[in-house]
């Protein structure tokens, strides 16, 4: 199959060529060939090249005085119409003079610089720009492979009015900034949307929107049926949790499940079930979701860190969840990757901590278990004065590139502040957006740094010690890892932990940490000595 050819060039007297270059690089990406002519290209000079090379499309731009394109443009129109074939024309420009571009009509795609990379690829691969609903995919394995080497971005959003919830969902829908809204519920229809007679109505909206019935959930599923139709998916309930899945998946076809598989009961003070059944629970609820082939998220790694477990834990739980979900049927895996938790891990330090748990999750792929890679900024990161945060949340983004994400869960500036209004994530996601842009094609390396790949590879070990002692101490269960008795013991038992777990008569962990180093680190609580996971647990065999 012969490749389409592309000819760029910057027209009259306009010598900025970046934009043009990059555009060029894009379509090389898709197949094209492309053909650069250069900076201040008279029209004559366009058609000539026209008619030796008779391309599919061209792409002009110009960033002077808007005044100054309309002759070029009057005179590039005039000569096209006398063309014996067909071209895609394509703009790109300032602002203003974008505008007068649009007037003309016969461009398929005009860059004014307020659009990003994702927008050019969705073009370059015959995305004819319809706002109808089959233009963009309905789930989010396809969104992925779409956007790719662009990650999705999804946020959550969630006000205390269920009105002004559906208002900001249009409005994020509009704006095309999100491939994926998460709907954050009010906990009281998390906890009690079966049994709403046991709400506080004291408590409707904390933390979220208050969602009452299925029409609810509707109008929220058809607030995305415009702009870029976003995919909707909603946190998990944590009461009648078989009810509330079904629920999601018939109102707003849930994009993908999140469920954590030690949390949500007793341990942290969401939900009333004891521990052990909870994981069970949790374990026949993302099978459930297997068996209809819902990706699945265990968010259970950063639930641990952010409650000042150490750096293994973090690495140790990442492995159990993906293998749970592994040997529960799972095809599509997201696995989320929290950066910056606990507080006050250094960037570096905090990349290697990621670097370990991914290489332990992406140990277990084959051909019927894939992993996507999500990550995310840590609410702990953020400063509740706005510009520090925005400028947090850009290094954030950062680093989160250096491990090229499929999904990135993109966290409001607003965070420590206020919840955010749709305003809010559309101006975060922007931001985010600002810094995948420079950092998308560029091949920096920060993870291959000595000190980074040294941590990294302690963590690895340290983890699998831990792996190794689970499976040795439990040698009599089948499978200790997904076992949820083996689990629920090993957290009473402090094999794993976490500081901030109510520890009494059910728990009886002990684990003290402290951050040294940009690190998080286990250490012994009566002289500060940091120890390894082999004098941790010594006492738990």
């Amino acid at each position: 199959m012969n490749k389409k050819t592309i000819i760029g060039a910057s027209i009259g007297n306009c010598v900025h060529v970046a934009g043009v270059i990059h555009f060029l690089e894009l379509a090389e990406d898709e197949g094209y060939n492309s053909i650069f002519l250069g900076p201040a290209v008279s029209v004559d000079e366009l058609f000539e090249n026209i008619d030796i090379y008779r391309p599919d499309m061209v792409g002009v731009g110009y960033r002077l005085t808007p005044e100054n394109v309309v002759p070029l443009l009057e005179e590039i129109n005039r000569r096209r119409e006398k063309l014996s074939y067909n071209i895609t024309w394509v703009f790109g420009g300032t602002m203003p003079v974008a505008h007068i571009a649009r007037k003309y009509g016969f461009f398929s795609f005009v860059s004014d610089g307020t659009d990003d990379i994702v927008d050019s690829i969705r073009f370059l691969r015959g995305d004819s720009g319809s706002d109808s609903v089959m233009a963009y995919p309905d789930n989010i394995v396809d969104r992925i492979k779409e956007n790719s080497p662009y990650p999705v971005l999804r946020h959550h959003f969630g006000l205390p009015s269920l009105e002004d919830t559906i208002d900001g969902v249009r409005k994020i829908a509009e704006a095309k900034v999100l491939d994926v809204i998460s709907i954050g519920p009010d906990q009281n229809t998390q906890q009690f949307f079966f049994k709403q007679d046991k709400m506080n109505k004291e408590f409707d909206g904390a933390g979220g929107v208050p969602i009452r019935t299925r029409e609810d959930f509707r109008r929220l599923k058809e607030a995305t049926m415009c702009g870029n139709q976003p995919l909707l998916r909603c946190y998990s309930g944590t009461e009648d949790v078989f009810e509330f899945a079904e629920l999601l998946l018939d109102e707003i076809d849930n994009a993908w499940t999140a469920i954590p598989l030690c949390w949500y009961n007793e341990l942290d003070g969401r939900g009333t079930r004891v521990l052990e059944s909870s994981i069970e629970e949790a374990q026949r609820l993302i099978k459930w979701h297997a068996e209809r082939n819902i990706p699945v998220e265990i968010n259970e790694p950063h639930h641990w860190a952010m409650r000042d477990a150490h750096d293994v834990m973090s690495v140790v739980m990442a492995y159990v969840s993906a293998l749970n979900a592994k040997e529960l049927g799972v095809k599509n895996y997201i696995s989320q990757y929290m950066f910056n938790v606990p507080n006050g891990l250094s960037f570096s330090m905090d990349l290697a901590r990621v670097l370990a748990m991914i290489e332990m999750v992406e140990s277990l792929e084959d051909k019927t278990f894939k992993t996507y890679r999500q990550t995310r900024a840590g609410l702990p990161l953020f400063s509740s004065d706005l510009d520090v945060a925005k400028g947090q949340l850009a290094a954030s983004t950062f680093m989160q590139m250096s491990v090229k994400p499929d999904i990135m869960h993109v966290v409001a500036f607003t965070e420590a502040n206020h919840a955010a209004t749709a305003e809010d994530v559309i101006a975060s996601t922007k931001i985010v957006k600002g810094v995948i842009k420079h950092t998308l094609k560029d091949a920096f390396s920060i993870e291959n740094n000595k000190e980074i790949q040294s941590r990294k590879n302690h963590l690895l070990s340290e983890a699998r010690y831990v792996i190794d002692f689970i499976e040795k101490k439990y040698s009599s269960c089948k499978n200790p890892l997904t076992d949820s008795f083996v689990l629920a013991d090993c957290i009473k038992s402090g094999i794993i932990d976490a500081v901030h777990i109510l520890k009494g008569k059910k728990f009886k962990g002990d684990l003290y940490t402290r951050i040294t180093g940009g690190m998080c680190e286990a250490c012994d609580k009566s002289t500060g000595e940091i120890i390894d996971e082999a004098t941790r647990l010594n006492n738990k065999v």
